[in-house]
């Protein structure tokens, strides 16, 4: 039997926008980028369903904020870990868009099924899918930097 074994970090680990500035600046320019053209509720219910599987809950605080504050709905945000048993409440967009960020985000368990980037690509112009394609990839991206740099849930550092 194993078990779950959960490191919380209390130690101070380095700052990763002061230590790599030039890279910490690409990477929200590659966030940014990707979002482009892409519905905001789309994205925030993305990053939402890659920081559950990642265990990021720092990302995940900040992205449920942000989905609120974009006036998502709280049944809704309830739903994602679960939504392939509440589809209804996501349209088959959104829920093409959950299954191709559960394969990508754990690729290293079997890839990405066909049959889910073909459901992906049903949803998504080519421009489209390439941006939720590079969504999903910063958010998992942000995930590892936020677990690895032990960024503490609920001190979201963001300047707006």
């Amino acid at each position: 039997m194993t078990t779950n074994t959960t490191h919380i970090t209390t130690t101070a680990r380095l700052d990763f926008a002061k230590s790599a500035p030039k890279v910490f600046r690409a990477l929200i320019g590659f966030d940014a980028a990707a979002r482009e053209g892409l519905d905001p509720a789309l994205v925030e219910l993305i990053q939402i369903r890659a920081s559950h599987l990642n265990h990021c809950a720092y990302c995940l605080h900040m992205h449920t904020n942000d989905a609120r504050k974009a006036g998502e709905s709280e049944d809704r945000l309830h739903m994602v870990a679960v939504w392939r048993e509440a589809r209804h409440f996501f349209t088959e967009r959104e829920q093409a868009a959950l299954a191709l960020t559960e394969a990508v985000t754990l690729v290293a368990d079997g890839g990405v099924p066909d049959e889910v980037y073909a459901q992906a690509a049903a949803q998504f112009d080519e421009q489209e899918l390439a941006h939720v394609l590079a969504l999903i990839l910063t958010i998992n991206t942000w995930n590892r930097v936020a677990l690895s740099t032990g960024k503490v849930a609920g001190t979201d550092e963001r300047r707006r």
